[in-house]
């Protein structure tokens, strides 16, 4: 069982162009969809559409209209009470694929809700082989919100808990690593360099630089890494070593959701006791395939790219302090 957390949720609606975005012109769509989004909850979909067990927890008012969207995504839920609405999430694509994205903050959660939905989580990781801890934070919570929730997961279960991942970014995702040790982060190229500190704008070598910042975190303060690189691939760096896998040639609808599907293909590989190379595979394949569809749509094991993904060892430079 794999269990999310998605702190601010999203409708996410979808607009495809006929022509390339003009600031400050009227254009006309051909199309457009809203999904109910959050990474967590994209995630859960992913996982769900593949016949694995997933459970997505989801703060959310009763009378939301993403409540309905939710529902009809047709994934387990456990849902915590809030007053707020859902906040409403943009993605504008162009024929090229060239994507706009607009992100409206959530609301607000009070000190109540914020510890019923620590408490939900908590109760929902019993017996789960994975927490995934996925998305930015609402207002009204602090950025060590995802590493509190760790601490008492893990205390309320101790050696029955589950494996943490966390896919998220900035001060969320450094007190995560600064003093909760997850198992698994999920960062791209500029999460990553952000996380330490770092300017992704100056590489020259996306790999090199990629794999130094990756090294400097895992075994020490990250079990390990898988780093979304976009048309690059991926990285997986673990204690046991480094692979890295090139990405399929495709047709890009939206890359909305892609980091979230290639998440859930990692997890769905090591539910299947795939090997290391085998999960940044299939993980890469499932970022790939959510690449090519519009929206926020949750790909199935039938929309995966054909043939094998390239996934090789990579040496890795030695961290430095």
């Amino acid at each position: 069982m794999i269990i999310t957390l998605t702190a601010n949720p999203s409708a996410d609606r979808a607009v495809v162009l006929a022509e390339a975005l003009a600031p400050g012109e009227v254009q006309r769509a051909l199309s457009s969809r809203e999904d109910a989004g959050g990474k967590g909850v994209n995630v859960a979909r992913v996982v769900t559409a593949a016949g694995a067990s997933a459970r997505a927890v989801v703060p959310v008012n009763a009378h939301d209209p993403y409540r309905m969207l939710l529902e009809d995504t047709g994934i387990a839920l456990d849902t915590v009470e809030v007053a707020g609405r859902a906040r409403a999430n943009l993605t504008i694509t162009d024929p090229a694929g060239e994507t706009t994205k607009l992100n409206l903050p959530g609301a607000e959660l009070s000190t109540a809700e914020a510890d019923a939905l620590v408490e939900g989580v908590v109760a929902a990781a019993e017996g789960a082989t994975w927490l995934v801890l996925a998305g930015s934070l609402p207002p009204g919570v602090p950025a060590s919100f995802y590493a509190d929730i760790i601490v008492a997961v893990r205390t309320r279960w101790g050696s029955a808990s589950p494996r943490i991942a966390v896919d998220a970014s900035g001060p969320a995702l450094a007190a995560v690593v600064e003093t909760a040790h997850p198992d698994l982060i999920k960062p791209n190229h500029e999460e990553l360099a952000e996380l330490v500190g770092e300017d992704a704008a100056a590489d020259a070598d996306v790999l090199v630089e990629a794999a130094r910042r990756a090294r400097s975190l895992v075994p020490e303060r990250v079990a390990s890494a898988l780093v979304t690189l976009g048309a690059d691939g991926a990285l997986l760096f673990s204690a046991d070593g480094a692979w890295r896998g090139r990405a399929p040639k495709i047709q890009v609808a939206s890359t909305v959701g892609a980091g979230d599907s290639s998440l859930a293909g990692y997890l769905l590989a090591d539910l299947d006791g795939a090997s290391a190379p085998d999960r940044l595979a299939r993980s890469i394949a499932y970022g790939a395939a959510a690449a090519t569809l519009p929206g926020t749509q949750a790909p199935t094991p039938a929309d995966l790219p054909p043939g094998p993904i390239a996934v090789s060892a990579f040496a890795t430079p030695l961290a430095t302090s």
